[in-house]
């Protein structure tokens, strides 16, 4: 009996451990998410900021 018990254990252990690489993935989403903003957010600011800074060089 105190085997099967063993056993049973060991076989939930199994799963419950498993969850520890579910937070790396989600992890990885969320930074591929932000990666995927910052980008967007260059391509459509991009050319204005480079205004900006032109302006500044020709002013000095």
């Amino acid at each position: 009996m105190m085997n099967m018990m063993s056993i049973a254990k060991n076989y939930v252990n199994g799963f419950i451990k498993k969850e520890e690489g579910q937070g790396m993935v989600e992890y990885a989403l969320i930074i591929a998410l932000i990666a995927i903003v910052v980008i967007v957010a260059l391509l459509a600011l991009g050319p204005r900021i480079a205004e900006i800074f032109d302006n500044i060089t020709n002013s000095l």
